[in-house]
């Protein structure tokens, strides 16, 4: 949202601007507002020690009851498939305010992968008034749905325009990209500016358990068949995601488990890797704007545009084919320009000013 936060106020005349924050991931949060330079207007500050789905939906369709009421805005913005956004839209629903959907339309059509955003985005979808879809295949999904044709508007992703923005941010001052060299030098000790490596994400519910435990024997095997190749691995601090992944992958000479990164390291990071491995959504998206294959260690994605077009492969939470799969792009260069080299599908970067173009012709 923070690309389109900056669009939307390029045009004072046209729009007041609000931004509400949950803060349903706290630390999360505030490294991406300070990064984008966004103050939130209001800052519910719902965080909680053990807060479940029970605890998020309720609280934030509480709150939202007391912000919507106050505020009374023209049109209630959302995006994706969080809880967060599901309780917002619902809320806005409720108070009879008209919802834009931001990166509607996305599907797997199975409700328990991923758990719960596949369920989170049908509904938004039920009660938004405006969908933005990323894809033309997320606008078919919504026609599918009996969605009305002309509600829909096919923009690209915005996650594709804070990428760009972030990369621009940070390579048109000498002093910060160095700072963020840095940083990452700090952090990592061998030459990943010039040497191979690959960067991990995983943090899915689904996942969680065995499936785990398979993608850490997976890394760890391929550490050993490839010792010259270095595995960066910003571990989720979700206590599910890090008891497996220390027992099995501490002490490798060639795995690299970090902290959490920000966002400007990661985005720096994502440019320089070789290849990401991931069970995660956003980076299907991201990375091959920048030319680089993606392994997606799910069974199904709401993103299979990308499937399609090669530039990412599922390969599930599976040892043999994560092994396999990551072998065959570190020892085939075919395999990997095929993937590398492949048109990615969710845009070019101008997808937040195609949202505003709509809201200003409302």
């Amino acid at each position: 949202m923070a690309p389109l936060y900056h669009a939307l106020k390029k045009y004072p005349d046209d729009f007041e601007v609000l931004v509400c924050v949950t803060a349903q991931h706290r630390q999360m949060l505030d490294q991406v507002l300070r990064v984008f330079d966004i103050t939130p207007d209001i800052d519910l500050d719902l965080m909680a020690p053990g807060q479940d789905l029970f605890d998020i939906s309720a609280t934030v369709l509480l709150e939202m009851r007391a912000v919507l009421t106050k505020y009374k805005p023209d049109l209630l913005l959302v995006h994706g498939d969080t809880t967060t956004t599901l309780s917002a839209a619902l809320a806005g629903f409720y108070k009879g305010i008209p919802v834009g959907h931001i990166e509607a339309g996305l599907r797997t059509f199975d409700m328990s992968a991923p758990y719960p955003e596949e369920f989170n985005r049908q509904v938004v979808s039920k009660v938004a008034t405006l969908h933005f879809a990323p894809t033309k295949l997320s606008r078919d999904n919504l026609l599918h749905e009996k969605i009305n044709d002309c509600s829909i508007t096919v923009t690209g992703n915005t996650v594709i325009d804070a990428l760009l923005w972030i990369l621009d941010h940070i390579e048109s001052s000498v002093d910060h990209m160095n700072s963020i060299k840095c940083f990452i030098d700090s952090k990592l000790p061998f030459d990943w500016i010039n040497d191979r490596f690959i960067l991990i994400t995983c943090h899915r519910r689904e996942n969680f358990g065995d499936g785990f435990l398979q993608i850490c024997r997976a890394v760890k095997m391929l550490a050993e068949r490839f010792p010259n190749v270095s595995f960066v691995y910003p571990v989720h601090l979700n206590p599910n995601v890090q008891a497996p992944t220390r027992e099995i992958l501490s002490g490798i000479t060639n795995v690299h488990l970090l902290d959490p990164f920000d966002y400007e390291p990661f985005a720096y990071l994502l440019k320089k890797c070789y290849l990401v491995l991931t069970d995660s959504g956003g980076i299907q998206e991201e990375a091959p704007s920048l030319g680089k294959p993606v392994l997606v260690m799910r069974d199904v994605t709401e993103r299979p545009e990308a499937v399609e077009a090669g530039t990412v492969r599922l390969v599930g939470a599976n040892q043999e084919q994560i092994f396999s799969n990551v072998s065959v792009l570190l020892e085939s260069q075919h395999n990997y320009e095929s993937m590398s080299k492949a048109h990615n599908p969710y845009g070019d970067g101008n997808a937040s000013e195609r949202i505003v173009q709509v809201l200003r012709n409302l």
